[in-house]
């Protein structure tokens, strides 16, 4: 079959259609990024690289049996400003909108993050089926909750049951699943975002302390925290009366962000692949965590593009 891949990235999609079996003759991607391009060339040297989505024509191009991608979600986001279709990268929908209706593909499935309703319904109308709500968590040790708009028929990929301390190359965590990993991960986290925010996973260190819930009683936040027995207990003290008893003082956290190796778990993309371009360069951390918080969770892609081969 005939692929084209719009907003390819890193090419998950490719990744995808191996695991899932379904032969490809042709491969057309478009993606913009030029590190992500090498990624892509590197892996899979055959591909038909086109360049921007806005420049391909579906009159230079065969018959496309699967359209698939991803376009750009910053403005649906709810950790963004919510422009929604005002965000010019999220506008880059109705491209994908234009090839569809140009081509006319036997298969199409495109991925976005959870919006509000009424750009839900945008898409929706455009696109003339239902999304359907999967989270990554049923094949990765992610939390990575996405709509997928396709006309393929599939059954929905089974909990396989992967933890977050199940890839973890050292430390420990506090939760069984990672917070979703976004394309600004390469500029690490903190602390406060990671409690308050529930943004930017961490992983701590054996001899650290590590918040991982709060008690039922009516105080503070601060004092209403519980620690993990694996690390350290907090420091008490002495003093009592009024808002003065005895109190937890939060001691300096040994933490870490995610190996770009463990993001790569995450994706369920194979150890290594981001790590080189087709220049025989290595492509730095940075950008691989870019790519890495931009792509599909392959894993699930791949449990739709199998309704194709069923």
């Amino acid at each position: 079959m005939n692929v084209l891949s719009l907003f390819d990235g890193m090419s998950g999609a490719q990744l995808a259609l191996q695991k899932s079996g379904v032969k490809v003759d042709n491969y057309y991607a478009s993606e913009i990024d030029k590190y992500a391009v090498k990624v892509t060339k590197h892996n899979f040297p055959n591909t038909i690289h086109l360049g921007s989505v806005v420049d391909v024509k579906g009159s230079d191009l065969p018959q496309i049996d699967l359209l698939i991608g991803g376009s750009p979600c910053q403005g649906f986001s709810f950790a963004g400003k919510q422009l929604n279709f005002d965000d010019p990268r999220s506008k880059l929908f109705f491209e994908y909108v234009r090839l569809l209706k140009e081509l006319k593909p036997k298969y199409f499935l495109l991925e976005n993050v959870k919006m509000k309703q009424e750009s839900m319904d945008v898409i929706t109308k455009e696109l003339g089926v239902e999304p359907i709500f999967i989270n990554s968590s049923l094949v990765s040790a992610q939390n990575r909750q996405r709509l997928y708009w396709t006309n393929i028929p599939f059954e929905m990929p089974l909990d396989e049951g992967i933890l977050l301390k199940d890839i973890l190359e050292d430390g420990f965590t506090d939760r069984e699943k990672s917070y979703c990993l976004d394309a600004n991960y390469f500029r690490g986290g903190n602390l406060k975002w990671y409690f308050e925010k529930h943004r930017r996973q961490l992983v701590f260190s054996d001899d650290g302390l590590c918040h991982v819930g709060d008690a039922d009683i009516k105080t503070f936040d601060m004092n209403k925290r519980v620690y993990h027995s694996a690390g350290k207990a907090p420091a008490l003290t002495t003093m009592g009366g009024g808002h003065r008893e005895p109190k937890i003082l939060v001691e300096p956290m040994a933490w870490r962000k995610l190996t770009v190796t463990e993001c790569e778990r995450l994706q369920t993309v194979p150890e290594g692949y981001t790590s080189m371009g087709s220049d025989g360069k290595k492509i730095s951390n940075t950008q691989r965590y870019k790519m890495l918080g931009n792509g599909f969770t392959v894993d699930v892609i791949a449990s739709i593009l199998s309704g194709i081969k069923n």
